[in-house]
């Protein structure tokens, strides 16, 4: 039974990870060789389902988490991340500061991909916890769980946008109703989780090369503008085109202009520009210390991209195994509501294969046929189908390796905060969209 494999296949990760102590990134690629074979893969293909699973992968994150961890480092570097964390103490005071984090991750994770903004909003995280003295997931944790909600809830985010096609939904209205969802939940579980007792049990360091360690004086730190200015420069870059894809139809030069300009990794390229400039000649530094910033946050980003890599080698080995299929099959003929249905099989999926977007897809594609008729809103069938696909991020969800090594956790660990804290949301998610729908039946909104 394939789910059975995928079940023992995380079994064994777990053990050469954390009784044997084996590297993430060889664990992860042993462990997909061997699902693999066991899912009857020709031999000869296995090396080329490999290479297009971490292929796939490094090439959707090795840009952005790259150029963003270059950004964060010029700033820390520079003091400008010590600067925007000084402002945040100063307006909301060390007793808010997860509140502050809240607010401005939510504010950012409307419209950009949860990679994107986790890396230009961590460095200041990380400069909050020295500056305050405070554990770093009590700081970093409401971030993360405030930017999974609002990339796995809402559109522009490719999994409900993509979902929302399928449905023939309103982008807009799907936006409109999931705000009123993922707003409360997020924030409502961003500042429980910390607080919870297995959580405050944990104390990770911030990983090393990451973020400066020297602490500037007001004089030694650049302006709050410029500050400000080039840390909001790519959210204004890819929240401008977002906000043109929705509200402009048609083709012309300049909606692929803005588009380009709006794409992550280009967003990045011209921000990191932006910030060797701000952040070097113009405040004095020579161009050998920011590119020493430069090299330093490449470093320290190796062996998380390699990682990251190996989660979508093992990803795709799931996929390419038939698995999305089997579970299709199976939960087809199932007869519950159109909505739990929907949110159910993008869970499977999501445990099963680790992919979001491929259980968003698959999930939708299962419950197309039962939603004429049922008179669920195709807006709440989006929503339904992408709080499912948050759920549950473990070993074989590329993410979450992301999430693990940036936060400095071992696996058990990583397992204990992040696929808890995903389950939950999207329980909570589903129990929203059944309250919204409700209203949308019952009182007629």
């Amino acid at each position: 039974m394939p789910l059975v494999v995928v079940a023992i296949s995380v079994l064994v990760l777990l053990l050469l990870m954390t009784r044997w102590k084996l590297n993430g990134f060889a664990a992860l690629l042993l462990v997909a060789v061997g699902v693999a074979l066991v899912q009857g893969i020709p031999v000869k293909d296995i090396p080329d389902v490999l290479s297009d699973g971490i292929g796939g992968q490094i090439g959707d994150t090795m840009l952005t988490i790259g150029l963003g961890a270059m950004v964060g480092r010029v700033m820390g570097d520079s003091g400008a991340a010590q600067r925007i964390a000084g402002k945040l103490l100063d307006a909301f005071g060390p007793r808010w500061v997860q509140v502050a984090m809240v607010v401005t991750s939510m504010l950012i994770g409307v419209t950009m991909f949860y990679e994107v903004a986790f890396i230009i909003i961590v460095p200041i995280a990380f400069t909050l916890v020295r500056v305050t003295g405070a554990k770093l997931l009590w700081v970093g944790l409401p971030m993360s769980i405030a930017l999974s909600t609002m990339h796995s809830f809402l559109p522009p985010h490719p999994g409900p946008t993509a979902v929302a096609a399928t449905f023939h939904a309103s982008v807009g209205l799907t936006l409109f109703y999931g705000l009123f969802i993922a707003v409360p939940v997020g924030a409502f579980i961003a500042l429980l989780w910390p607080r919870l007792p297995f959580i405050k049990a944990m104390d990770p360091a911030i990983p090393t090369g990451l973020v400066s360690e020297r602490e500037f004086t007001d004089e030694e730190m650049p302006g709050l503008g410029w500050s400000l200015s080039v840390a909001l420069f790519p959210v204004v870059l890819i929240a401008g085109a977002a906000v043109t894809d929705m509200a402009v139809s048609g083709e012309s030069p300049l909606l692929h202009t803005v588009a380009f300009i709006g794409s992550a990794p280009i967003a990045l390229l011209l921000t990191l520009v932006l910030a060797i400039w701000a952040f070097g000649p113009r405040i004095g530094r020579s161009m050998s210390d920011v590119s020493g910033s430069c090299t330093s946050a490449a470093q320290a980003m190796a062996m998380i991209l390699l990682v990251i890599g190996a989660g979508g080698a093992f990803k795709n080995v799931l996929v390419e195994g038939g698995i999305s299929d089997y579970i299709k099959d199976v939960t087809h003929s199932w007869s519950i509501s159109p909505l739990v249905l929907a949110w159910l099989i993008a869970v499977i999926l999501r445990v099963a294969l680790g992919s979001a977007t491929v259980a968003v897809v698959t999930a939708s594609g299962v419950v197309l046929p039962l939603l004429a008729g049922s008179g669920a809103s195709p807006e709440m069938m989006v929503l339904a189908v992408s709080c499912g696909s948050i759920a549950f991020s473990h070993v074989n969800d590329p993410g979450f390796w992301l999430f693990k090594e940036y936060f400095n956790l071992s696996v058990v660990q990583a397992i204990k905060v992040r696929t808890t804290y995903t389950t939950v949301l999207a329980v909570l998610g589903l129990g929203g969209v059944l309250a919204v729908q409700w209203a949308i039946t019952t009182l007629g909104l």
